[in-house]
């Protein structure tokens, strides 16, 4: 079964760097913006990486941007609507996986986002499906350029979500490997554990990296662990316990990641009592 590990969000600011290092995580994982991509904040974001490695956390996780301007970073937008948005992912992946390659690190890339804007750059292919290939093709790219270093995570959107098992299938046959948000894959699925569960035993071997977020299953609300309605009971023993994990909750003040320890404390009180339950 999956042994929980302390894995901690943040920027690469000290103040929120020292904060996560004060607790000995075994995982960091950096949000990162645009602004880490001019010459100093790229300088600044190597550094940052170096300064976490050096404290002992072996295992470091970059977030791809999240967005560009007034848009999500999808990478469904076609290059002819959207120029600018493409290159900016081109030219961000890129970046990233340089660093992973440089300093041995992990790049995550979004497989899509949700709301209106990406329904709309959805609309601009012939069809759901058409606009699913051509996100798969531009994967399938960055996953020869990325190697062992990439991993992509599942959305809330049509063009990369987990919890049906034929676009899992799809998923499955490009050979990617997956990081898995808890929380996406429930609101997909309007709130199904057992869908959810179905889930996770499905991909859990092509699965480096989780997402440990709780929800109501309805809107994007990055819960704290065993505040929402995730059954993390059927959720432990699912999951590849080779892979690698964060807490991805809302804080109410990014130098503080009280959330994200609060949710470690009940998971590993959980584990604990699963364990028992099994040796009994």
């Amino acid at each position: 079964m999956f042994q929980p590990q302390l894995g901690l969000k943040g920027s690469s600011s000290r103040e929120q760097i020292d904060d996560r290092l004060r607790y000995q995580p075994q995982v960091y994982e950096f949000f990162t913006a645009a602004n880490d991509f001019t010459p100093a904040g790229y300088q600044h974001l190597r550094e940052a990486i170096q300064y976490v490695q050096s404290r002992g956390v072996r295992h470091i996780v970059l977030h791809h941007p999240m967005s560009f301007g007034e848009y999500h970073a999808d990478v469904v937008a076609p290059e002819k609507d959207y120029p600018e948005l493409y290159r900016f992912i081109e030219k961000t992946t890129t970046q990233l996986l340089r660093l992973a390659d440089d300093l041995d690190v992990q790049v995550l890339v979004h497989g899509g986002y949700a709301g209106p804007t990406v329904e709309h750059m959805v609309a601009l292919y012939p069809s759901v499906q058409a606009a699913r290939d051509a996100v798969y093709q531009r994967l399938d790219r960055f996953a020869r350029a990325g190697g062992d270093h990439i991993m992509f995570e599942n959305s809330i959107a049509p063009v990369f979500a987990y919890g049906d098992p034929a676009q899992e299938d799809e998923i499955l046959a490009h050979h990617y490997r997956l990081a898995f948000d808890t929380s996406h894959c429930f609101i997909e699925l309007h709130g199904d554990n057992q869908g959810l569960q179905a889930s996770l035993n499905h991909l859990a071997p092509n699965v480096v990296h989780y997402h440990l977020v709780d929800s109501l299953g309805q809107t994007h609300d990055s819960l704290t662990l065993g505040t929402g309605k995730i059954d993390w009971a059927g959720v432990l023993p699912r999951m590849n316990p080779q892979a690698s994990s964060i807490y991805e909750i809302n804080l109410h003040d990014q130098g503080n990641c009280q959330e994200q320890l609060a949710s470690h404390a009940y998971l590993s009180r959980l584990a604990v009592q699963l364990t028992k339950q099994e040796d009994c």
